[in-house]
């Protein structure tokens, strides 16, 4: 069973916020059926604050995570619900990104460990979510 793991989380671990202890726990049951992955958007958002791409990597790979590109099929799907979204009214509060990673986690794995801001359940409802109680 695959996991896909959301910049929400990985920066809460990464953060230490408050949460944090709770999430390496669900991550780690994950990781007990599955893999964890995550994407290059996600790598994205959260390397800002490392030195380099290798020591993000480092850290990341140190956290049992994989990286996993997207496929065309997770850039289309992506596009196709973010049209929906707009098109539904949806404010710009969601960005493009935010689509690609769920879409990511659509295509690519079982399961996503994310915080929900609301989008997630609306445009992704089949996605089975891995969370805190959020």
């Amino acid at each position: 069973m695959r996991t896909a793991v959301d910049s929400s989380v990985l920066l809460c671990i990464l953060r230490r916020q408050v949460g944090w202890e709770a999430w390496c726990t669900i991550l780690s049951r994950a990781a007990e059926s599955g893999c964890l992955i995550f994407c290059p958007a996600v790598f994205a958002e959260c390397s800002i604050g490392f030195p380099s791409a290798q020591e993000a990597e480092s850290q990341f790979e140190a956290l049992g995570l994989i990286y996993d590109p997207f496929t065309p099929e997770c850039a289309y799907l992506a596009g196709q619900i973010f049209l929906r979204y707009r098109r539904e009214g949806g404010p710009r509060q969601q960005i493009l990104p935010d689509f690609l990673i769920a879409a990511h986690a659509s295509v690519r794995a079982d399961r996503f460990a994310a915080v929900d801001r609301g989008y997630l359940r609306t445009y992704f409802p089949a996605l089975p979510l891995l969370g805190t109680g959020d």
